[in-house]
């Protein structure tokens, strides 16, 4: 058996450095031949189904999407429409009943408990409607703790924090507990969190939900740039209409399926029209 299909249950883990690779980086980075290094997620033919009981419930009906390296996109759709699900699988959070979700070249429907923590870990940043950070931590300490859990040490995820911190325009709020700032600031704390280990991709649910519309738009404008000016390929799930002016596509889910896919200036071609009409 070649080494590239190898199982990971086959091979003995051992203990790495946090400077060095370690067995699952080896064993993830062998899967690479699964997609074109364009696409940083890709999805095929996805179905969802949960059991109710007695009763079935199909929350996705066959989704395929590819989302290339540094695009920005928004996943719009009603409540009950299978935005959520769709999010949570593009995020490692659930695995597909049918079908493949690729992330950064890994069929994650092939890894084990332990690799898809590690993926997680590593490859998916996470922003929160609710922030959810820790309240008795400062925002240094709420950054750092996911690079401690990837293995850096205390001195680099510290360093990398402030950092990260002074990105996000919070360098003067770096020992502030998440009670003493703004909404708007916590999410830049969360921003900041997303993007400690360097992710393939942030996931960004509904990150302008609980924020009023001035800050919102500082929150969108910030992600934006983000993705401009890092390359961070970034995966909003929102209502917020004024995400559409930032997103290069936006996927429409409704009942379990993509219905449409729209490019940014597509979207701008409809300003002035109503249901396909010129209006005014």
């Amino acid at each position: 058996m070649s080494e590239q299909n190898k199982s990971p249950e086959t091979e003995q883990p051992e203990a790495e450095s946090p400077d060095t690779e370690t067995g699952e980086e080896t064993r993830l980075k062998s899967r690479t031949h699964l997609l074109p290094e364009e696409n940083t997620v890709r999805v095929r033919n996805v179905i969802k189904r949960y059991e109710m009981g007695k009763v079935t419930v199909d929350a996705l009906r066959g989704i395929n999407l590819e989302v290339r390296r540094g695009e920005y996109i928004s996943i719009m759709g009603p409540s009950g429409s299978g935005k959520s699900t769709l999010f949570n699988m593009i995020g490692g959070l659930d695995k597909p009943t049918e079908g493949r979700v690729y992330i950064d070249e890994v069929d994650i429907a092939q890894l084990d408990a332990y690799e898809l923590a590690w993926l997680r870990c590593r490859k998916i940043g996470y922003i929160f409607q609710s922030f959810n950070l820790i309240p008795v931590m400062t925002a240094l300490e709420n950054i750092t703790l996911p690079m401690i859990f990837a293995g850096k040490t205390p001195d680099e995820s510290i360093q990398k924090a402030i950092e990260l911190l002074s990105l996000v325009g919070l360098g003067d709020r770096i020992q502030h507990k998440p009670l003493e700032l703004s909404g708007g600031q916590q999410q830049r704390v969360a921003i900041a969190r997303a993007l400690a280990n360097d992710p393939a991709i942030v996931l960004a649910d509904e990150p302008t939900g609980n924020l009023d519309t001035h800050t919102g738009l500082e929150i969108i404008n910030l992600l934006r740039r983000l993705n401009e000016e890092n390359g961070v390929t970034i995966i909003t799930a929102t209502h917020d209409t004024k995400m559409l002016d930032v997103s290069d596509r936006i996927f429409h889910v409704e009942d379990g399926r993509v219905v449409k896919i729209e490019t940014r200036d597509e979207i701008n071609l409809q300003v002035g029209k109503l249901d396909g009409l010129e209006v005014g």
